[in-house]
């Protein structure tokens, strides 16, 4: 399993996309599939059919808002995908109600409370599996890191606090989980930070995981950079106490004042204290719906290991949590191509877009950025001049 997620990786940006939408969508059936033996048993009709149209319409509305805002330079442009992104979500709010419509017309004498208690439980499913997933989606697109780093984090705890839980375990942690332990807990809280500080250090020296996504099909192996990097990366001096600089002289002869340390290396250690302290609820909140159902795994997808949803409850939390810390106290908000376009195309009129692609070409042209020979060769302003008389005639 480390074989294949190294693999997947390291083969670019899609197929990490791709995987985690696959990933999301198998979670899905598996929760799903877990309601829909009673259904059955109740002859409760559509309700596979409903679930899953209201999953796509749920990825469709999602994945359409990421696609606007981070290729917003492409899709509105395009003759096609520009109305789709203009209505986007009148589109998807109608999707939805359509499926609404269908579930009341569907409602039946008897079984109102069932089928009540089965749309709660399609939207529980859709809240904490394709909403959370969509923001793991939403990490890639800034930055590998976001996605890899609290993934490994999740991946540290689990391991110390089975490592931890198997030497030093005796005291019972929580009901839900009787095999989790006090011990276990704690042992994998601190070795998880001491390990989410210097896997951190390693994983900044990749431009390809540091570098907002900029060619969805670059790989590892790909050419990749970006300027200006976020300042988070990159490592300052921090001054030693004088107790710590006395110590480092009398035990081992260096004489060290200060060391370098990369911002984001103490955002990892904020990560781990959540990937250790809340995450683990995921797997407890996971528990406590197999015991609802009296099942052992949600799924055998992975032999051994029982289903995907038992592997991946703790990473939808951590994964959405990583999302909003970083959007919140990490991301740099700067002016991008696709925000001007956006708002050139919904405020300036045609004669003013024209205007403004007039006043840009005279400004490169007086830069020396536009070649003034190879522009007069191209009737580049014979081609605005009709443009501004087909404005004319059309008012």
């Amino acid at each position: 399993m480390v074989a294949a997620f190294l693999f997947v990786l390291a083969s670019g940006y899609i197929w990490s996309i791709v995987a985690v939408m696959g990933i999301s969508v198998g979670v899905y059936r598996e929760v799903i599939q877990l309601a829909q033996v009673p259904a059955k048993e109740k002859s409760v009709r559509w309700f596979k059919t409903m679930s899953w149209y209201f999953l796509i319409t749920a990825e469709y509305f999602l994945y359409g808002e990421s696609i606007i805002y981070y290729f917003t330079e492409i899709v509105m442009v395009d003759k096609f995908l520009a109305p789709f992104a203009t209505h986007h979500r009148f589109i998807s709010f109608m999707l939805y109600i359509l499926g609404f419509v269908f579930f009341v017309a569907n409602l039946q004498k008897g079984q109102y409370q069932f089928q009540m208690a089965q749309y709660c439980y399609t939207h529980m499913a859709l809240l904490l599996i394709v909403v959370q997933s969509h923001f793991i989606v939403e990490n890639i697109l800034e930055g590998m890191i976001w996605f890899v780093m609290p993934a490994v984090l999740v991946v540290c705890n689990d391991t110390f606090a089975y490592i931890c839980g198997f030497f030093f375990g005796r005291t019972p942690l929580i009901q839900l989980s009787p095999k989790k332990t006090v011990e276990g807990f704690v042992g994998a809280f601190v070795c998880t930070l001491i390990a989410g500080f210097f896997l951190t250090g390693l994983l900044i020296r990749s431009d390809y995981l540091t570098c907002p996504v900029q060619d969805l099909g670059a790989s590892a192996w790909s050419p990749i950079s970006c300027s200006p990097k976020n300042p988070v990366f990159t490592p300052i001096p921090w001054q030693l106490p004088s107790t710590t600089v006395y110590l480092l002289k009398l035990l081992l002869r260096i004489n060290k004042t200060e060391v370098y340390i990369a911002p984001v290396q103490l955002h990892a250690i904020m990560m781990a204290c959540f990937a250790s302290l809340i995450a683990p609820f995921g797997g407890f909140f996971a528990s406590a719906v197999k015991r609802v159902f009296k099942i052992k795994d949600f799924g055998h997808s992975i032999p051994g290991h029982g289903g995907l949803t038992d592997r991946m409850d703790c990473q939808f939390v951590m994964g959405f949590f990583a999302h909003m810390y970083y959007q919140s106290f990490i991301k740099t908000y700067n002016v991008t191509v696709g925000s001007v376009l956006t708002t050139i195309i919904h405020n300036f009129t045609p004669r003013e877009q024209i205007e403004l692609l007039e006043r840009l070409q005279t400004y490169l042209s007086n830069q020396d950025i536009l070649d003034h020979e190879l522009l007069a060769a191209s009737n580049m302003e014979q081609v605005i001049q009709e443009a501004q008389d087909k404005l004319l005639l059309k008012t």
